[in-house]
């Protein structure tokens, strides 16, 4: 039986845990001193080192201002600032680099992304691990595209789609990246050149690139010409990426895509088309749309490495409560997930947990639902596990254009959820369903992202 959790954190607890800010009427963010670390191990550049070097953090938090273009870098060990960095351009989102070392900070209006150095990140050396250890930093590295819009990461590559601006004449490309590119700042990336605009989404998958087509006018069936239908399968050989296959199942109106081992995932207008590699090529089939969607498409995907399933969100455009479903590859079902939402509640944001065993639900009502994956005659299924309330504030007073944020950690079995009423960050144990932190402070969050040292074996896929 589930339980739902209505958690209220004492303030004795949360007095030990207030990171306190201060500064004047314009700089809500304060800047402390760098970090010194001081372990008898170099963490500079130097990489001639005799054996490995581990360290055992709970990472660091990349926070959004959502009243300054300015974002924050904070240390999750004690919960304190480490920097503040003023950012070009406005209405900006967050995300982070395949291997979580640097928040990358995307804005799609000025055709721009940046980076942010964590400072905590490990490195293969061969024969062992290394990791590091420093203050975070900004970097100067950018890229620069028209719109970019899904910043995918999967198995240590980035793929970046620019959608091209059809008033400008400017088709859509693709860039991918890793984080060594990032830190040497390499100029010339491998990616893809189409001809036209796109609202498109490119899925990285070792020497492959599983990237969106569209057809001409004349042939395409997308909604306003600029959704793809098709997918195609670029292979990287001589440094470029070439179209080496067209899947022969279309993808109307497709929107939305997730991998997780074995399969590749990609919403469509009338169900979900699903990858997978045999010998040389790959292969597809589409599993259909189920009555309950009620004529909603799903044009969200999540997936994990963690998990033989996808969840799919199908939602209209004016919000409400989401439609949750199961998409399991093996057995082409879709199947609907309870999730038991409060009244009238809407999700803002969704996220695997740690291991693919649970998937989290945080809505607008200041709850973080919590589902659970069972085997049941051995077939899958997401249950309801819990509830947890992460809120005490008026939910009405939430401020316009504003949201609660869900970021979770890639070592441990922690979530982060930001409330920008309240203007601080919770730090929730997901197994135990428990509130273990909180961070104040001075700023309402907009965003926020983990960085950090990945436990082995980890890796997600969703939407950015």
């Amino acid at each position: 039986m589930t339980n739902l959790f209505k958690l209220n954190v004492l303030a004795g607890l949360i007095g030990s845990l207030i990171l306190t800010g201060c500064g004047d009427a314009e700089t809500t963010i304060v800047e402390q001193d760098p970090i010194v670390v001081d372990d008898g191990h170099d963490h500079g550049d130097d990489h001639d080192h005799d054996d490995g070097y581990t360290i055992e953090s709970l990472g660091r938090l990349a926070v959004l201002s959502a009243e300054t273009a300015e974002a924050a870098i904070f240390d999750l060990d004690d919960n304190e600032l480490l920097d503040t960095f003023s950012l070009t351009y406005d209405s900006n989102s967050l995300t982070t680099s395949p291997g979580f070392r640097y928040a990358a900070i995307v804005n799609r209006s000025d055709d721009n992304i940046s980076f942010i150095d964590s400072g905590l990140w490990r490195e293969d050396h061969g024969e062992h691990l290394h990791d590091y250890e420093q203050s975070p930093a900004l970097s100067d590295y950018t890229l620069m595209g028209s719109r970019p819009t899904h910043v995918i990461n999967h198995d240590g590559q980035m793929a970046v789609f620019y959608d091209g601006d059809a008033n400008t004449g400017t088709s859509a490309s693709v860039q991918v990246l890793t984080d060594s590119d990032i830190s040497s700042e390499t100029s010339e990336l491998a990616g893809i050149e189409y001809s036209v605009n796109m609202h498109g989404v490119a899925k990285p998958r070792g020497e492959h690139l599983l990237s969106t087509l569209r057809r001409d006018d004349a042939d395409s069936t997308s909604n306003a010409k600029v959704l793809p239908d098709q997918v195609g399968v670029y292979h990287f050989h001589d440094g470029e990426y070439e179209l080496e296959q067209t899947l022969d199942i279309t993808c109307p109106d497709l929107h939305g895509a997730a991998q997780n081992h074995e399969f590749v995932a990609f919403g469509c207008g009338d169900g979900v088309l699903i990858a997978h590699q045999h010998n040389d090529e790959y292969e597809a089939e589409k599993v259909a749309n189920i009555s309950e969607l009620n004529g909603l498409r799903i044009g969200t995907i999540y997936g994990h490495e963690g998990s033989e399933s996808f969840i799919g969100i199908a939602s209209g455009h004016g919000g409400g409560q989401a439609i949750l479903v199961t998409l399991n590859p093996e057995e082409n079902e879709m199947e609907t997930i309870d999730w038991q939402p409060m009244a009238d509640a809407s999700p803002v944001s969704y996220a695997f947990a740690f291991g693919g065993e649970h998937f989290l639900i945080l809505d607008n009502q200041g709850y973080l639902t919590v589902l659970s994956q069972h085997s049941h005659d051995g077939h899958m299924e997401w249950e309801f596990e819990g509830r947890i309330d992460i809120s005490e504030e008026d939910v009405s007073t939430m401020p316009d254009n504003m949201s609660f944020t869900l970021t979770v950690a890639q070592n441990d079995h922690f979530a982060y959820v930001g409330d920008p009423i309240a203007k601080h960050i919770l730090q929730v144990h997901i197994e135990d369903m428990e509130i273990e932190g909180d961070i104040e402070l001075n700023f309402a969050p907009a965003n926020i992202s983990w960085l950090g040292i990945v436990e082995e074996g980890e890796e997600h896929d969703h939407d950015h």
